[in-house]
């Protein structure tokens, strides 16, 4: 099936399409650990980066990172800002499209996989639920009998080269858990990750707020975990998560931790109220 636009209302606003080459690494490299089977399952593995801003650099390396997984996936690069997307083409290529949109998704069909990197964090957080469910109702469908989840958000937000971030991965049902993921030698204490959470949580880390008792955790636990530091900033974070497991719904293991991640159920995160 060709990947082509398909006519729809363009959904949402401009941001400041700010980007860097492999910024986004942390969040590709999870992205097809967690979701490659359903990207090789699927009879037409569509992925999207919404959003890519002024250069098309995270498509393309979306695209190499993904089909390292799943060798038949594409990618559907979307801009909201028609320069953006004339400047993009001619990096197109076999299995890579840059289209027009927003987050009506103009792509034919219903995507596996749709990334969207620091496009809400410039929007009100009273806005991030109608655009959840607006994304995740254009995504697959998840399908019992051959035991596919369905296709995948990843919303998050990350710093200018790519050292800290954090995202929700959200399916066809709404969100399901939540990723912190850094460069392990430049961390502090795992609490400076607090500022490049999502949208829906950035406000929300304050007393009260189940971000915010996860964050005084996981900070009590790597003080903890300090005399590990002499085996280096790795084993040190290893041990530190496994104690959080103590106390939070840590969903991944070791093999995720080595890289300087943990993820957590979403609705132990959630906002009150």
């Amino acid at each position: 099936m060709t990947l082509r636009a398909v006519p729809r209302a363009v959904v949402g606003t401009v941001t400041r399409g700010t980007t860097h080459p492999n910024r986004l690494r942390r969040m590709d490299r999870w992205i097809a650990a967690a979701h490659g089977a359903e990207l090789r399952r699927a009879e037409d593995p569509v992925a999207v980066d919404l959003g890519y801003g002024a250069a098309p650099w995270t498509p393309v390396e979306l695209l190499h990172r993904l089909r390292t997984v799943a060798p038949r996936t594409r990618v559907a690069g979307v801009e909201i800002e028609p320069a953006r997307v004339a400047a993009a083409r001619p990096y197109q290529r076999e299995g890579l499209v840059f289209l027009r949109g927003g987050f009506e998704v103009p792509v034919l069909g219903r995507p596996v996989l749709i990334r969207a990197a620091n496009v809400l964090r410039q929007y009100d957080e009273a806005e991030v639920a109608a655009v959840w469910r607006r994304l995740c109702a254009r995504l697959a469908p998840a399908d019992p009998a051959t035991g596919s989840r369905g296709g995948l958000l990843v919303e998050g937000t990350c710093d200018e080269i790519g050292r800290r971030h954090v995202w929700v991965a959200l399916g066809p049902e709404g969100p399901r858990t939540v990723t912190f993921a850094t460069r392990l030698g430049s961390l502090h204490r795992p609490s400076d990750l607090a500022e490049r959470l999502p949208k829906a949580l950035i406000h929300r880390n304050v007393p009260g707020e189940p971000v915010h008792a996860f964050l005084r955790d996981f900070d009590r636990a790597w003080a903890a975990a300090a005399p590990y530091a002499a085996y280096g900033a790795r084993q040190r974070w290893i041990r530190a998560v496994r104690d959080l497991t103590a106390g939070w719904p840590v969903t991944d293991g070791p093999a995720r931790w080595r890289q300087g991640e943990v993820t957590v159920r979403w609705a132990a995160l959630a906002p009150r109220g």
